[in-house]
C-alpha cells in the first residue's frame, strides 16, 4: 500500500491508508485517544480506542482508515479538518526523548544558542517551517521568472581567487600549492563579467556568498545568500525595470502583499541624505504594515572616504562613472558619481548593483586611484583586463540579497529566522559548533603552522 500524505486524507474517505510522519500531539480521553500526525504537508487527526504508547514527537506508521468527522466535531483551523483516521496499527518507528525546548509556539522567549543548538528541532517549529517553505517559493518563483526572459542560470566556481571587492575574504590554504590560497567569494562580480566577455548576455545565479564581515540584524555572520543578475547590451533604467517588474510579481503572488508604489520610486543619493539622512529609508504609512515599499538610489558618489582608506570605492570598484563624470577623475574624483543602483525597502537596503566598467583603459585609471600599483594590478585584475580587450559588450547587473528581502517580507527580526542553518551571532555554525580545532597532520599537509 502506497503511502498517503497527511494533506491527502481529506479526499479518501472511506479507504484504507499508511500514514509516516510524527505524533504532533496525544490527547487521552479514556476509552478513546486522538494523536494528532504530522508530516511535511499537514496535521490529520487519528482515533483509537485501543491506546499505544506513544508520545509526542515520536515517528510513527500507521494504518488506519479514514472517515468524515460528525458536523459539529469538524475543526476549521487545519486543512483536514473535516476528517479523522480510525487507527487500525500503529508502529512506532523511532522513539523521541523529552524535548530539550517546546516547538508548538513561536520560540522567540527561548534562549536562541539553544535553539540553535538543536536548529534541526527549532525548524519542526511552525513559524520557522513556513519561513523555510517561503523561501522555497520564492527562488522557484524567480528562477521562472528570469529563465522565461531568457536569461540562462550559471553557477560559478566557490575556490576562487582573493581580490578586493570592499570586505574581508574567507581563505583556504591550496594544499597543492603550499603558501598560497583560494579565496571564498564575496560575490560572483568578475565571473558574471567575464560571462559577459563569454557572449551569454543574460545570466542569474543563486549566488553563496563568504564575507568576514561583523554581523548585524539584518546581515548575517560569514555567508549568505543573493540572486545575482547580469545582463548585456542594458542601460541602468533597463536593469531598474526588470527588477521591479520581478520584485513586484514576488511581492504579490509569493509573499501574498502590495506594493506601495510602482514604478519604484527613483531617489538620488544626495535627495535621500537629504531628506531621510540616510541612503536607505522606509516610504510606508506606519498604519498599513502589510505593503512593501521599494525605492532605488542612484547617482551614488563613485568614490567615498573611510575611517580605513583616504578614497575607496562606494560600490565596488567595478562600477562605472557617468560618462559626463569621466573628466572629473584626475582632478576632482571624489566629485564623480556612478552609474550605481541600491534597491531598498521599508527601511533597509535589499540589493545593489551598477553599469560596470568595460574600457579596460578607465577600469586601470580607477585602480590607480584606490592606490593599486601597476604590478598589483595586473596579478589581481589581469585575467579581467586581458578579457575586456577581446571583445566586451556593455553590461551591468543587480544581485538582491535573499535572506534579506525575505526578512522584510515576512517581518522576521533577523536574517537567522529565514535560513535553516544560520550562524550565530558569534560566528558559531547552527548544529556542528564550527569553526573547530584540526588535528596537527591535517595542519602540516596544508604546510601550515600555528602560532
Amino acid at each position: 500500500m502506497n503511502r498517503t500524505l497527511a494533506v491527502e486524507t481529506s479526499n479518501k474517505i472511506g479507504e484504507k491508508i499508511v500514514l509516516f510522519g510524527w505524533i504532533n500531539t496525544v490527547r487521552d480521553h479514556g476509552k478513546v485517544s486522538f494523536y494528532d500526525m504530522r508530516d511535511a504537508s499537514g496535521i490529520v487527526q487519528t482515533v483509537t480506542r485501543q491506546g499505544f504508547d506513544v508520545t509526542s514527537e515520536d515517528v510513527v506508521k500507521i494504518l488506519g482508515t479514514v472517515k468524515a468527522r460528525p458536523e459539529n466535531l469538524v475543526n476549521p483551523n487545519i486543512e483536514t479538518g473535516k476528517v479523522e483516521v480510525e487507527i487500525e496499527s500503529l508502529e512506532v518507528l523511532s522513539r523521541a526523548r523529552e524535548l530539550p525546548f517546546p516547538i508548538d509556539g513561536d520560540g522567540l522567549d527561548i534562549d536562541e544558542a539553544l535553539r540553535l543548538k538543536y536548529r534541526y528541532l527549532d525548524l519542526r517549529r511552525p513559524r520557522l517551517n513556513a519561513n523555510i517553505k517561503m523561501r522555497h517559493e520564492m527562488i522557484s518563483f524567480m528562477r521562472k521568472f528570469l529563465s522565461e526572459r531568457r536569461f540562462v542560470e550559471i553557477e560559478t566556481p566557490i575556490l576562487t581567487k582573493a581580490t578586493p571587492e570592499g570586505a574581508r575574504d574567507f581563505l583556504v590554504p591550496a594544499r597543492l600549492a603550499p603558501g598560497k590560497f583560494y579565496a571564498l567569494p564575496q560575490s560572483p562580480q568578475q565571473y558574471k563579467q567575464l560571462l559577459m566577455v563569454a557572449g551569454f548576455e543574460r545570466y542569474f545565479q543563486i549566488a553563496r556568498c563568504f564575507r568576514d564581515e561583523d554581523p548585524r540584524a539584518d546581515r548575517a555572520y560569514g555567508e549568505f545568500t543573493q540572486l545575482d543578475i547580469e545582463m548585456a547590451f542594458v542601460e541602468q533604467e533597463d536593469i531598474l525595470r526588470l527588477t521591479e517588474e520581478l520584485f513586484r510579481e514576488v511581492t504579490e503572488k509569493v509573499f501574498g502583499k502590495k506594493v506601495l508604489e510602482f514604478p519604484f520610486p527613483r531617489i538620488s543619493h544626495a535627495d535621500a541624505m537629504k531628506k531621510y539622512g540616510a541612503d536607505k529609508f522606509d516610504l510606508r504609512d506606519k498604519k498599513d504594515p502589510n505593503v512593501l515599499a521599494f525605492a532605488f538610489v542612484i547617482d551614488f558618489p563613485l568614490f567615498e572616504k573611510t575611517a580605513d582608506q583616504p578614497i575607496s570605492p562606494s560600490h565596488h570598484p567595478f562600477t562605472a562613472p557617468r560618462a559626463e563624470d569621466i573628466k572629473l577623475l584626475d582632478k576632482d574624483p571624489m566629485g564623480v558619481k556612478s552609474l550605481q543602483h541600491d534597491l531598498v525597502c521599508n527601511g533597509l537596503e535589499v540589493g545593489g548593483g551598477s553599469i560596470r566598467i568595460t574600457d579596460p583603459d578607465l577600469q586601470r585609471k580607477i585602480f590607480r586611484i584606490l592606490g593599486y600599483g601597476e604590478g598589483e594590478i595586473e596579478e589581481k585584475f589581469g585575467h579581467l583586463l586581458s578579457a575586456f580587450g577581446l571583445g566586451v559588450p556593455p553590461h551591468g547587473g543587480i544581485a538582491p540579497g535573499i535572506e534579506r528581502l525575505l526578512m522584510v517580507a515576512l517581518g522576521a527580526l533577523n536574517t537567522r529566522e529565514v535560513t535553516a542553518f544560520p550562524m550565530s551571532s558569534s560566528g558559531q555554525t547552527a548544529v556542528m559548533s564550527a569553526p573547530s580545532a584540526v588535528d596537527n597532520q591535517t595542519i602540516s599537509e596544508l604546510g601550515l603552522k600555528l602560532k
